[in-house]
């Protein structure tokens, strides 16, 4: 059974950095792409930043610049370092991880991102 622990949400002021960990455990032939989506009140959920497991990455044009995916593969854990926040950034951020066998995406339960003014 896949598990996910995140961790490293808060209140912060904009301006301001916050770094986010998810630990995947589980899965017995490791995990594919890693990243981050975020779902703010009353908007869908969006994709953040993905890592592959070669390092590859992928950010929303929102973030790029200021937010640095990566991962220890030797630990399954991703990691989101957020700079220069933003009010905007402002929502609940879940982690995503997809299995390499089978073929399985997981989600985190999320926590919560506030950017103050």
């Amino acid at each position: 059974q896949v598990q996910l622990v995140e961790s490293g949400g808060g209140l912060v002021q904009a301006g301001g950095s916050l770094r986010l960990s998810c630990a995947a455990s589980g899965s017995r032939f490791g995990f594919t792409t890693m990243g981050w989506y975020r779902q703010a009140p009353g908007e869908q959920r969006e994709m953040v930043a993905i890592i592959a497991s070669g390092g590859g990455t992928n950010y929303s044009n929102s973030v790029k610049g200021r937010f640095s995916i990566s991962r220890d593969n030797a630990k399954n854990t991703v990691y989101l370092q957020m700079n220069a926040l933003k009010p905007e950034d402002t929502a609940v951020y879940y982690c995503n991880v997809v299995t390499i066998f089978p073929t399985v995406a997981y989600w985190g339960q999320g926590t919560q991102v506030t950017v103050s003014t």
